[in-house]
């Protein structure tokens, strides 16, 4: 029985509060089917190097393609697979549990590539991810599920299609779910936004910096990578007031 729901787009490799919402609650859905938009996470992520944090991108084919859904978006190319896999390597090769994950990791890359959709290569990182932190929560796409509407019309009507009564949201969507909060109250939802807060951890450079992929907590944690992952969640909480009442705080700060 489906009571709680999350929904959020593929990320590439996405960092470890992505799978914590994802481990919160009975069903999560891959919101595939909304307009991608470019430079975004499901194109790209941050990995360690001695520098800090460096973007790793995924070349997508975009001219004459604006407005494009994420499912049809498709690779440029697969040449950057083998740039990534030498750039985790050159970063990530003192991990302690990079011997353990890398080879793994390397295969599921280029099987996921191979299939020459974005979509379909974030997926497959994904459920590899989500099984080595031990995330079991089902996935499902939203394009599978025969929905349509904009916005929050469309989550709640997703929510509805699935019979959830509990949608978790990531704390980013507030403003629109304030705006739409009608659309979840009619259906008698209860909207609640994650709080999270990024467990610190051993990585292979110092100082410590948040925000990286899952990949760099995995590799350098290991077996207890899902025990740090969820040692950051907090207790969730709901919308605050209406949007209206929003804005008035906001512009009486500013």
């Amino acid at each position: 029985m489906v009571e709680s729901v999350a929904i959020a787009q593929p990320t590439f490799l996405p960092w470890a509060g992505w799978f914590d919402l994802a481990d919160q609650v009975d069903l999560f859905i891959v919101l595939d089917d909304v307009a991608l938009s470019k430079q975004s996470w499901q194109q790209r992520n941050r990995i360690r190097t001695p520098a800090g944090l460096t973007y790793a991108t995924v070349p997508i084919r975009s001219a004459g393609r604006l407005g494009q859904r994420i499912i049809d978006t498709e690779l440029a190319d697969t040449v950057f697979v083998q740039k990534l896999i030498r750039t985790v390597a050159q970063n990530y090769a003192r991990a302690a549990n990079f011997d353990r994950y890398f080879p793994e990791f390397c295969a599921v890359l280029t099987r996921s590539a191979a299939a020459g959709k974005l979509c379909d290569l974030n997926c497959g990182l994904i459920d590899w991810l989500a099984t080595e932190l031990g995330v079991r929560t089902s996935r499902v796409r939203s394009s599978e599920l025969g929905v349509s509407g904009k916005r929050g019309a469309y989550v709640a009507k997703l929510c509805e299609r699935v019979g959830a009564t509990r949608y978790l949201s990531p704390p980013g969507a507030e403003e629109y779910l304030l705006e739409d909060r009608e659309e979840f109250d009619s259906r008698s939802i209860v909207v609640e936004l994650q709080v999270y807060e990024h467990p610190i951890y051993q990585q292979c450079f110092e100082p410590f910096e948040p925000y990286a992929s899952a990949l760099d907590l995995l590799l350098n944690e290991g077996a207890t990578a899902g025990e740090i992952m969820r040692s950051g969640r907090r207790s969730c909480r709901g919308l605050l007031g209406s949007a209206n009442k929003r804005r008035e705080n906001r512009d009486n700060v500013s």
